[in-house]
Parts: structure tokens; C-alpha cells; sequence
């Protein structure tokens, strides 16, 4: 069966205590298939694992109190961005950057993404600083993790990325907005893809700021 990178926890198949925790077996339901995952409850939290071929997802829902990635957000769905992501309403809703409204693909336009254009990689200052960081769909910001920065794809989805410059790839589960024009480099806008450190790491381009990329919504069994 040819099946798209999209996910959502909707079948909970089992619940059971492990050490304190509470831990439900799921099923993902992808655009055309579905991939089992895990969930780890506790203490208030909540963290879910899946892979796509050879690589793993850690997805761990941030504290609302928690700073936003990209503080430039205003709005999300016309709401203060932390209450629309408390209400779940970020998927592919509306928001507003600096005075600017950007309207987020919908599912199906999602099915069919593909773009070249120029990658870069952010988010190296949370290494090092005390407390968390929230990603725009309310996840923990990990540079560690498999994780990107999207304009226009639903949150959550998974893409492919492929470094034209090496050939290297990694799939990535996009759950933050970005690139956006900074005030000292108004270019950086016209980025499609904003990639963890993990992954540029993963695509060989960290120890530099961009490179050239192919980002797709991809098969699972391309992976």
C-alpha cells in the first residue's frame, strides 16, 4: 500500500502502568496508511514515539509556560498564539507574523508537496539555556531531534529533505513556522525550511548556516 507521511494519534489500542507511568499504544493514521507509535504519560506530560523507516520520533508536549521558538508569531487562527495551542488549533490554521497573514496548505495540498529551494538550521541557542523551548504546534523544541521549521505544511507533518549539494537525506517531522524575514537579513524569508541541528548535522551542512535542498511529503517505505 503507497502511503504518505502525515500523523495523528486517533486508535488507542492499549493502557497500562509501567514505573509510574501511564503508556497507550497507538496507531499514527497517515494520509493513505497508518504507522504504529507509543505514548509515555506522566507527571502532566505527555510523549509519543513512532519511527519512519530508520528513523525515530520523540514527540513531547511542552509546559504552555514555556517560550515560543519564533516569538515573532502573533496570532494563530486570529487567538493569542498559546491559547490556540492549548485549544488545538494550529494545524493549518491562518497566523500572522509581524502584521503579515500566511495560510497554511491544507491536508490534501500537503499529499503532494514537493520543492527545491535553500535550507537553513536553527534553534543552537536552546542548547544552553536553563528552560524549555515551545514549538508553534506546542511540542518541546529539541535540537537533538529530527525536527523542522515549515511556512506552509500542516503541523504536524513528515517530509523528506535531500541535500542537493551531497545527496544526503533525513525525514523530519515538521512541528514549528518559519523561515521568516529577519530584520537584519530580509532574504531569509525566501528559505522554504528551517531544519533542527540534528538534522542539518544529519545532512551535513552544521557547520554551516544553508544549503540547497529537495524537501518532499514522502512514502513510508521510501525512508
Amino acid at each position: 500500500m503507497r502511503k504518505r507521511i502525515y500523523f495523528q494519534l486517533v486508535v488507542l489500542v492499549a493502557v497500562f502502568n509501567l514505573a509510574g507511568c501511564v503508556v497507550v499504544e497507538g496507531v499514527y493514521d497517515g494520509i493513505t496508511g497508518t504507522v504504529k507509535g507509543v505514548y509515555y504519560v506522566a507527571s502532566g506530560t505527555v510523549q509519543g514515539v513512532y519511527q519512519v523507516g530508520k528513523f525515530t520520533f520523540n514527540v513531547v508536549k511542552a509546559p504552555i509556560e514555556w517560550s515560543l521558538m519564533n516569538d515573532d508569531i502573533e496570532t494563530i487562527d486570529g487567538l493569542p498564539v498559546k491559547e490556540a495551542i492549548r485549544l488545538g488549533r494550529v494545524k493549518n490554521s491562518p497566523y500572522r507574523v509581524k502584521g503579515k497573514m500566511y495560510y497554511p496548505m491544507t491536508v490534501a495540498e500537503a499529499q503532494t508537496y514537493r520543492e527545491t529551494g535553500t535550507a537553513s538550521w536553527y534553534g543552537d541557542e536552546t542548547l544552553n539555556q536553563k528552560d524549555g523551548h515551545m514549538t508553534a504546534n506546542g511540542e518541546a523544541f529539541n535540537p537533538n531531534g529530527l525536527s523542522a521549521a515549515h511556512k506552509h505544511l500542516p503541523l504536524p507533518t513528515n517530509v523528506k529533505v535531500t541535500n542537493l549539494q551531497n545527496g544526503r537525506s533525513v525525514v523530519v517531522r515538521v512541528n514549528d513556522r518559519g523561515p521568516f524575514p529577519s530584520d537584519h537579513n530580509p532574504a531569509s524569508g525566501r528559505r522554504i525550511i528551517d531544519l533542527s541541528y540534528a538534522a542539518a548535522k544529519q545532512l551535513g551542512f552544521h557547520s554551516k548556516g544553508t544549503t540547497r535542498v529537495k524537501v518532499e511529503t514522502i512514502e513510508i517505505d521510501d525512508a
